[in-house]
């Protein structure tokens, strides 16, 4: 089977340029959302001992330009998910209090504790795509930030986040149609920003910065995955397939996990029993 994503292999060279966004990896449409649709429910069974086995935590980092439907997809892969095992972020302007600290200050406290889905729609990336195009820091202090953000991702790891990173890769002729639909859609106009059509402008500024930000920042332990993303329904199918494939690989140890702590309650179940009167 072909890949769904190009993951960026650590130290490779990044051209989104040379990426199909509407590549679709030979499936067929109607069997892939047929398949999404159980892949959501097996997302929250493996959330469910994610939770119960309470040893490690799944960070999901979605970017990508706008309109290429970053809110869309955490609604599809994630929409069977309880809402009491996770959470989604969107991070804005940075308030007065958060630039007066270090840019992952305002990050780190919202990393998923152990048990939890934490999804990230935008993320500390931020800090070297949309500073770098507007030039609001110098280069030499967005350039530190790329071993910085390693750093951090690395010290999440190590306390057992499981990480993911997903680029929506759009086509530019793309999001201009979709820009443009949403302002023949009544039911859509209030999604419509001016810095919308202001921010095209700057779209190889973005490609450029993007471009780096894969290459700099996708590791062993945190690799970027590069998601086709003009075809809605194989954008969400790839980030679903993978999400499910690397949590299946934590299930044994989880159900391991919860097979003792099951034994451990009905021992103690079987003694106050024991120790009650008949």
């Amino acid at each position: 089977m072909a890949p769904l994503t190009f993951k960026v292999e650590p130290g490779s060279k990044v051209q989104l340029d040379k990426i199909d966004p509407r590549y679709e990896a030979g499936l067929d449409r109607v069997q892939a959302e047929a398949d999404l649709a159980k892949l959501t429910y097996e997302i929250d069974e493996l959330q469910e001992l994610l939770f119960g086995a309470g040893t490690h935590s799944l960070l999901v980092i979605m970017q990508g330009m706008d309109t290429s439907g970053k809110d869309g997809t955490v609604r599809k892969v994630f929409s069977q998910v309880s809402p009491l095992g996770s959470y989604v972020v969107s991070f804005k302007v940075p308030t007065e209090d958060e630039l007066a600290h270090d840019f992952l200050w305002r990050v780190h406290m919202k990393t998923p504790g152990k048990g939890m889905i934490g999804i990230f729609n935008r993320s500390h990336y931020e800090d070297v795509l949309v500073v770098r195009v507007h030039n609001l820091v110098p280069e030499a202090v967005w350039r530190k930030r790329y071993r910085l953000i390693n750093d951090f991702e690395h010290n999440l790891a190590q306390s057992n986040t499981i990480i993911l990173k997903f680029y929506l890769h759009i086509s530019k002729k793309e999001q201009e149609e979709r820009l443009l639909a949403r302002e023949q859609d009544p039911t859509k106009a209030w999604k419509l920003a001016a810095g919308d059509w202001r921010e095209r402008e700057r779209w190889d500024d973005y490609m450029a910065a993007y471009d780096d930000a894969l290459e700099q920042c996708s590791t062993d332990e945190a690799p970027w995955q590069i998601v086709p993303a003009d075809r809605k329904w194989y954008r969400n199918y790839a980030v679903a397939m993978t999400v499910a494939e690397t949590l299946r690989g934590y299930k044994g140890q989880w159900l391991a996990k919860l097979g003792k702590v099951g034994e451990e309650r009905l021992l103690e179940l079987k003694a106050l029993r024991a120790g009650q009167p008949q």
